[in-house]
């Protein structure tokens, strides 16, 4: 690549609706315009050896759960035009083969994740910052939606997580960089429509300045 690739920082809770904003996102444009660096695949491996009780206990949404120094490295990597190796992360599902993940640079990078704006380096190194903001009990609504339907977890445990680990994580490493982003985006709602034209909007931006 010619240019320094310009890099996006995707940030909001648990159940803000990252994961679709970024699915959305990422259909506007070809696979050599873009990549996605997330910092799920960024947790030590620690669950797999971990009782049901352990699991339940065990803070997840805790900035120490991430090797930070690892998932920097790899996003630098990016940025000076090279690509990146990394198993995936498969949210303690024993049965599950990571897959080995081949993440090639490109004109834009994109990071998200819960503490992208807490790490500094991190942080410092985004050109542009994006937050996603949802109400909370909308949030939880789809947290327990995703947790016991799609990973199977007691309802016990996910709402144990969510008082005690998610929310105060929330609130501490998340909530405070709020106002220093770029953009808020706020997604209360369930209408795809509204969520795609606004990455319509932003990649139509990003084609102008960035891959023009």
């Amino acid at each position: 690549m010619s240019k320094k690739p310009f890099v996006i920082g995707i940030a909001g809770g648990s159940g803000s609706g990252k994961t679709f904003f970024l699915k959305c996102f990422l259909n506007h444009f070809k696979e050599n315009e873009v990549c996605l660096v997330s910092q799920d695949d960024y947790y030590f491996r620690v669950a797999d050896t971990m009782t049901a009780e352990q699991n339940k206990l065990y803070n997840f949404d805790d900035p120490s759960t991430i090797d930070n120094e690892q998932f920097l490295a790899d996003i630098s990597r990016l940025v000076n035009g090279e690509t990146v190796f990394q198993k995936e992360y498969t949210f303690n599902n024993p049965n599950a083969e990571p897959k080995l993940l081949e993440i090639r640079s490109a004109p834009i990078v994109m990071v998200e994740g819960l503490f992208i704006l807490h790490f500094e380096k991190i942080a410092s190194m985004l050109d542009l910052k994006i937050f996603i903001d949802t109400d909370e009990e909308i949030a939880l609504q789809r947290r327990l939606k995703r947790d016991l339907s799609e990973r199977g977890y007691p309802e016990d445990d996910v709402l144990y997580k969510w008082n005690n680990h998610v929310m105060p994580a929330y609130y501490d490493y998340l909530l405070p960089y709020k106002n220093l982003c770029d953009q808020i985006i706020t997604n209360n709602t369930h209408i795809a429509k509204d969520i795609i034209n606004i990455t319509n909007e932003i990649s139509c931006k990003l084609r102008e300045t960035v891959l023009s």
